[in-house]
């Protein structure tokens, strides 16, 4: 997520004060839902805060003639009921364990957001499984991103005002409020309220509750367990030109340790690149796995 955009996250709490095409839902994993489309190597595809998987029906349908593509959408967002505290390292224990019992080995995960800092801490805590990473907007810690002297310690105070506020949200306000942020993050109005659709389907306690995790979770060092490519890409349509070397730099230092990375700047595109530039995201994505590729044959 941008700098832009955490701005905007942030001004949203103070208001208040994510061959043959096949499909099968699998729904063993309480932490979320999965739908898999496609045949050949897996894709595993996470989306954002407030967003369910159909963030991703785009890429589906560009790669499913090539590629499996698992994607989930996490519980309490865009339909599937809340499982509670702590919910996102479940979320990552429960896609370890899935990719073992469907073994799948060597998936490039793809993660939107909240989804970006899921596929980090995965291939960090299980590199065996990974293949590849891409975040889209998505870093390894999050305040850092705007202040690069942010710690677990220093933002603890926020996260727990933060999960208090979301915890006291009706669904209604959670619309009101989140559409609001969402004008900052995604550029058409049609997709604003594709966006804004799923967040009715949402539970406002776990948007809280995923919020105030990613603050006390600090993945920059832990990312240095994982060796396959890496791929972030860094959304700065939203944001001042002044802003984007600064911004660059801080994208930049969030994958510093690990060996195999790279950052991309999405110049035209607010935080949903999916939406605002898929021509961009679609060719970036094609260079990442076709390197991917070569490399695995290596």
């Amino acid at each position: 997520m941008s700098r832009y955009c955490l701005v905007s996250l942030v001004a949203l709490f103070i208001l208040t004060v994510g061959l043959c095409p096949t499909a099968v839902a699998q729904t063993a994993h309480p932490s979320f839902d999965v739908k898999v489309t496609g045949q050949g190597p897996a894709i595993v595809l996470i989306p954002g805060l407030l967003s369910a998987g159909e963030v991703w029906d785009s890429t589906v349908e560009r790669y499913k003639g090539r590629h499996t593509l698992h994607v989930l959408t996490l519980a309490g967002f865009g339909g599937p009921a809340p499982v509670g505290a702590p919910f996102l390292s479940r979320v990552r224990d429960e896609v370890i364990v899935y990719l073992r019992e469907q073994t799948i080995q060597k998936a490039v995960i793809v993660g939107h957001s909240l989804g970006g800092f899921l596929a980090f801490w995965i291939g960090a805590t299980a590199p065996d499984l990974v293949g590849g990473i891409v975040a889209v907007d998505g870093v390894p810690f999050l305040p850092a991103l705007g202040n690069a002297s942010a710690s677990v310690e220093s933002t603890k105070g926020q996260a727990d005002q933060i999960k208090a506020i979301y915890a006291s949200l009706s669904t209604e306000q959670l619309v009101a409020q989140s559409r609001m942020a969402m004008r900052t993050m995604i550029t058409a109005p049609a997709d604003v309220e594709r966006a804004v659709a799923w967040v009715a389907k949402s539970d406002a306690k776990t948007t809280g509750l995923a919020v105030a995790e990613i603050m006390a979770t600090d993945l920059r060092n832990d990312v240095a367990a994982i060796s396959v490519p890496t791929l972030l890409i860094a959304a700065l349509g939203g944001a001042p030109e002044a802003m984007r070397p600064t911004m660059a730099k801080s994208y930049t230092a969030q994958v510093s340790r690990i060996k195999s990375s790279r950052v991309v700047m999405a110049e035209k595109a607010r935080h949903f690149i999916m939406f605002d530039d898929p021509s961009f995201l679609f060719s970036t994505l094609d260079e990442f796995l076709a390197s991917y590729r070569q490399s695995a044959k290596n």
